[in-house]
């Protein structure tokens, strides 16, 4: 008996040995798994944190008021949907925007409008400020690019499917080339495919781009140039029928962004030229047919 209650009790001794070896591996993965929460948890409350810690940095722009005098092509993008999105992420901070030819707005700052931001539609523009010394240079950023269109009224019968062929048009909208950069576009474009010199009797000249998609939308003239995106903001009441052909352009289509100099409003400014570099910013461009400059 005694030796049958030995043999009894070492089966017994073993079997707890073995369970006991048994439960350390999920105690193990237990105690790795609340550790894993932990870690997740506490990174988790750090990257709010900094988030918080990042708003709170925006808000100490406090109240202040900018001006971006911007080429009239940008507007519809800036009032719908950008300036909205940069006022929200800093709420002390009030956007003004005032859109014309890149080339008013060029004279009036260097006439003394008090712009914080110049935007414009054309390398031109910019270049001739900061050579002037109006443009704080470290700031400038060649943003996007667009492209320029031939355009007819919707629903128009026209032939016309070629920069080549807009000599056929009765009547004729083009930018100022003297201060509007898609009317420089076109002149050299109509320049290099030797059609500039004769449609000269048939062309009317608008002071920005805007007033030239108006009138190509209004009938009161059979085709017009204008940049893609103005062509895309009133789809219903024109049609694209050409893009500028290759080579007919010694350089892209591109919208340069700068803080101006004599900003009152210079962190401000910069958070705003900052602000349209982003991601978010590029996408909604995106959306009205610019694309990123390369």
């Amino acid at each position: 008996m005694k030796k049958q209650f030995a043999v009894l009790m070492a089966a017994m001794m073993a079997a707890g040995m073995m369970a006991g070896c048994s439960s350390k591996p999920q105690e193990t993965t237990a105690a790795a798994t609340e550790t894993e929460t932990t870690v997740a948890e506490t990174t988790e409350a750090e990257t709010e944190a900094e988030s918080e810690n990042a708003g709170e940095a925006k808000a100490d722009l406090g109240e202040q008021s900018i001006l971006v005098a911007a080429a009239a092509s940008l507007k519809n993008a800036y009032e719908d949907k950008l300036i909205p999105m940069f006022e929200e992420q800093y709420p002390g901070v009030t956007v003004e925007g005032t859109y014309d030819s890149s080339g008013k707005l060029q004279t009036q700052i260097e006439e003394g409008l008090e712009a914080d931001v110049f935007m414009s539609a054309a390398v031109k523009q910019m270049k001739a400020l900061d050579e002037e010394g109006l443009i704080a240079s470290d700031t400038m950023v060649d943003l996007l690019e667009n492209k320029i269109v031939l355009i007819v009224p919707a629903g128009s019968d026209s032939k016309i499917d070629s920069f080549e062929k807009i000599g056929d048009a009765e009547s004729i909208a083009l930018g100022d080339p003297e201060s509007v950069p898609a009317g420089q576009y076109a002149k050299e474009a109509l320049t290099n495919l030797n059609v500039w010199d004769g449609i000269q009797d048939k062309v009317s000249f608008g002071t920005n781009v805007t007033e030239v998609l108006n009138q190509v939308a209004a009938a009161s003239a059979d085709a017009g140039i204008v940049y893609a995106t103005d062509a895309a903001s009133m789809a219903d009441q024109v049609t694209v029928v050409a893009e500028a052909p290759e080579g007919s352009l010694e350089k892209k289509v591109i919208y340069p962004v700068a803080v101006v100099k004599a900003t009152a409003h210079e962190d401000a400014a910069k958070a705003f030229v900052d602000f349209l570099q982003t991601p978010e910013a590029i996408t909604v461009f995106e959306a009205y047919g610019f694309v990123a400059a390369q």
